[in-house]
């Protein structure tokens, strides 16, 4: 089985505000980039992936994520995260209906394609499936098969939504890579810890994080 991921991104000024205790205003959309561009990167090197899509209305974004092979998808709905997904998700099934569709979060610098593929493996078991971000409460990837609609309820307490709505949960071990989103200064410690990929490393590089 072979998935298409839809990944959003958000407009590179919004971004990763809860990061302020690690990063100034001035270098948060840098980071941000550079956490996209490692997600999509080790997204299209695992063997499970067909392709990409970016669900944004950011050029900057666009370009740099194009570069890499990802397809860009603009952000019709402009409508927040759930529209993003649901009209990318839409968007690649007008072509390939047959496609299994997975909506993967953009702020997972630390993903590794080995562990990336178990979790599609998993997920390709059930109409529908989500992975829990590490601190339990949100969610990282959520799948659906041939057939089945995405129906993505991203946001607050995402996880119990998710679950709510019918989606599988993939209770995986050894997956720490597609679980670690960042959304804050212990949240990037994490992530560092885990091993980021070079863009996020080159964009941490310069920054003085407390604990780190």
């Amino acid at each position: 089985m072979h998935w298409t991921l839809v990944i959003p991104v958000k407009p590179l000024a919004r971004a990763k505000s809860r990061l302020s205790d690690a990063a100034g205003d001035g270098l948060r959309p840098g980071l941000a980039l550079a956490f996209a561009q490692d997600t999509v990167a080790a997204a299209l090197a695992c063997p499970a992936v067909r392709d990409v899509a970016v669900v944004t209305d950011d050029a900057l974004a666009g370009r740099e994520l194009a570069a890499l092979g990802a397809r860009i998808v603009r952000d019709e709905p402009s409508g927040g995260l759930n529209a993003a997904l649901a009209h990318g998700a839409a968007t690649v099934r007008a072509e390939r209906p047959e496609s299994p569709v997975a909506a993967l979060n953009a702020d997972l610098p630390a993903l590794r394609p080995p562990e990336l593929a178990r979790v599609l493996e998993a997920a390709g078991e059930f109409p529908r499936a989500f992975l829990p971000d590490a601190a339990a409460i949100g969610t990282t990837l959520l799948a659906a098969a041939p057939g089945r609609e995405l129906l993505p309820a991203f946001g607050t307490d995402s996880r119990a939504r998710h679950r709510a709505s019918g989606a599988v949960e993939l209770g995986l071990g050894g997956v720490d890579s597609v679980r670690q989103d960042v959304d804050t200064g212990d949240d990037l410690r994490a992530a560092l810890a885990l091993g980021v990929g070079p863009r996020t490393a080159a964009a941490t590089a310069r920054l003085l994080i407390p604990g780190q």
